[in-house]
């Protein structure tokens, strides 16, 4: 089974293509803000190197958020429209999931941790289960400190990973039971999402591309600079 994954809520744009959850090719780039330029060339570029036609490929894989909005929107329209151009089932995992999916084999708890913007962080927190990891609670939106203590009230070690997790390193290290994840733990993993989506595909948990939808957690903002400027306004 061939499936194309990506995500694109970050300023990283990752794309991968693989067979039954085993990757073929990866590519990661560095996006801004510039997601929508990037991704169709990652994807075309990745096809050209693995030599896989994209009519052969069985579903599409896509990363829904929580994360940038612009990104998130150019992510999750693409999947769509592949997957409906292709007639393929189109699988969406959580972007959190995907960065705390490579540190399944860690003995503590993983903190997800990516960077919103406007001194906020999007984040959950997972336990180790047979197989993989396993949620603890609902995603989330919060100041750092908000998150730094939620961790604290936890009592239990934690291993910290994502792209807000290297923005407020100092902050995070200075926590009791904290470890912070290599650099190399910043950004989603397209290979992870490759694995996730195997399964869920073989369980027949997909989705039809217009049920497809991103999860924001958050107004975006615009929407927020909007609102702010209307409160300002004179009656």
């Amino acid at each position: 089974m061939l499936v194309l994954a990506f995500d694109t809520a970050t300023d990283v744009v990752s794309v991968a293509i693989g067979r039954d959850g085993q990757p073929l090719g990866m590519l990661q780039l560095e996006s801004g803000r510039e997601h929508a330029e990037r991704l169709v060339p990652a994807i075309a570029s990745l096809v050209a190197d693995t030599g896989v036609a994209l009519d052969q490929l069985a579903a599409v894989a896509v990363g829904v958020g929580p994360g940038r909005f612009t990104g998130l929107r150019v992510g999750v329209t693409t999947a769509k429209v592949m997957a409906q151009a292709l007639r393929v089932p189109v699988v969406g995992i959580g972007t959190l999931d995907l960065v705390a999916y490579p540190l399944r084999h860690t003995r503590r708890d993983v903190v997800a941790v990516v960077d919103a913007r406007r001194r906020e962080v999007f984040w959950a927190r997972y336990r180790t289960v047979p197989g993989g990891l396993e949620r603890v609670g609902a995603e989330a939106v919060d100041p750092p400190h908000e998150l730094i203590a939620e961790i604290e009230a936890t009592g239990v070690d934690v291993l910290v990973a994502g792209d807000g997790a290297d923005r407020y390193r100092a902050e995070l290290a200075a926590v009791d039971r904290v470890a912070l994840a290599g650099p190399e733990f910043s950004a989603p993993s397209a290979l992870a999402l490759l694995e996730l989506a195997q399964g869920r595909l073989e369980r027949e948990e997909f989705t039809s591309p217009q049920a497809l939808a991103p999860v924001y957690l958050r107004d975006s903002d615009a929407a927020i600079n909007w609102e702010r400027a209307q409160l300002r306004s004179p009656a």
